[in-house]
Parts: structure tokens; C-alpha cells; sequence
């Protein structure tokens, strides 16, 4: 039962059976927050007569599964620690842990915001694929341009073979088509009258041997 709800007839009954009255077998030292009581009493059975036993009671409709006990009470059951731990105690002890879970929740948070050497290898891994992939529609692109200006060059040398065709059967047409040139009969006579007799050059006379 939680110190909120104890009731002052409980608190009334905790100071009573708190007394050591010597004709009293067991004694209540304290309680937890979560209703848990803790009893001592001497061990009558044992070699060490001297020693006192320690343990815990939980409340009637509490199943054993669900009893947990605070490090600070744990303590006090193992004879770690000699005087049980109040309620101011457990209280701040209770502030402490909710304190340390909101730093340790602020510390996760600002480690998670941190770049982590774990994602790094993927982040380059993805600049990678995506650098590779530019490149290869950049190849493409490229390619393309290429096989494009082949095209358009084939073409054109295409045009030209066709247009000089064009060129070479109109002439050879005009040639078939056109008359044959008539003789010209003053081109005989044109040529014997430029004609001229070449200059004598007499032959020299053979020598007499003696």
C-alpha cells in the first residue's frame, strides 16, 4: 500500500507493532512506497542466536510475481546495511531514477541527432550508385548524340550521291540529246596555207683517207 493512502489507523498500527516489546516474536521496521512491509525477529533455531532474521511481507492481494523490492530494502535484507531506509529516503531515491531516465532520454536524443559513423558507409554508398547512374545516362546521352550526328552525316553523303547522279545523267542526257558538229570545209584549207617548207641544211661532205 503507498505511504499516500496509509490511513492513520495503519500509521497508528506500523508505530505499534514497531515497539520491541519483549514479549514480542517479530518487529516491523518499515515499509516501501509500493505497500511492502519488512519485519526482523530473532533466530531462535540457528547457531548465531545473537544474529536477527530479515523479511518481507507484501499486501494480501499482491501475486508473487508482481513483488519487487527497492536496492535501498534489498540491502537492509542481506545485513548490508544496518538502519532501513525511511520514506524521505526512498522518495528522493524515486526522483533520482525519474531524473536519470529524462538525461539518459535527453543523451539519446542528441546522440541519435549526431551523424554516425554506421550511416556514413551508406550515405557514400548512395552518392556512389547515384554519381554511377548519372554517369551512365551522361554514356547514353552521349551515345545517342553520336549515333545521331552518324545518321544525319550518312544523309547527307546520301543527298550528295544522289544529287550528283541527278547531275551526271542530266549531263549525259544533254550529251545524247545535242547534234553532232557539221565539218568545216575551210579548216583543210585554213590548214595547207599555214603551211611552210623547211629551211635546206646541207649534209657534210665525207673525208679521203690518205
Amino acid at each position: 500500500m503507498p505511504p499516500n493512502n496509509i490511513t492513520p489507523i495503519l500509521q497508528a498500527w506500523h508505530k505499534w507493532k514497531g515497539l520491541r516489546l519483549p514479549w514480542r516474536k517479530q518487529f516491523l521496521v518499515g515499509s516501501d512506497l509500493k505497500g511492502n512491509t519488512f519485519w526482523e525477529f530473532r533466530d531462535v533455531r540457528g547457531s548465531d542466536t545473537s544474529r536477527w532474521r530479515r523479511i518481507v511481507k507484501s499486501p494480501p492481494k499482491t501475486h508473487y510475481g508482481e513483488v519487487t523490492v527497492s536496492p535501498a530494502w534489498h540491502q537492509w535484507l542481506r545485513h548490508t546495511r544496518h538502519d532501513p531506509p525511511s520514506i524521505e529516503e526512498q522518495q528522493a531515491d524515486v526522483l533520482r531514477q525519474e531524473r536519470l531516465k529524462i538525461l539518459a532520454a535527453q543523451a539519446d536524443a542528441r546522440w541519435a541527432a549526431k551523424p554516425s559513423l554506421m550511416d556514413a558507409p551508406k550515405k557514400t554508398d548512395q552518392a556512389e550508385t547515384s554519381q554511377a547512374a548519372e554517369g551512365r545516362e551522361q554514356q547514353q546521352q552521349q551515345q545517342q548524340q553520336q549515333q545521331q550526328q552518324q545518321q544525319q552525316q550518312q544523309q547527307q553523303q546520301q543527298q550528295q550521291q544522289q544529287q550528283q547522279q541527278q547531275q551526271q545523267q542530266k549531263q549525259q542526257q544533254q550529251q545524247q540529246q545535242s547534234p553532232a558538229p557539221e565539218p568545216d570545209p575551210w579548216k583543210q584549207a585554213q590548214s595547207s596555207g599555214d603551211w611552210q617548207p623547211k629551211a635546206w641544211t646541207p649534209t657534210p661532205a665525207a673525208t679521203k683517207k690518205p
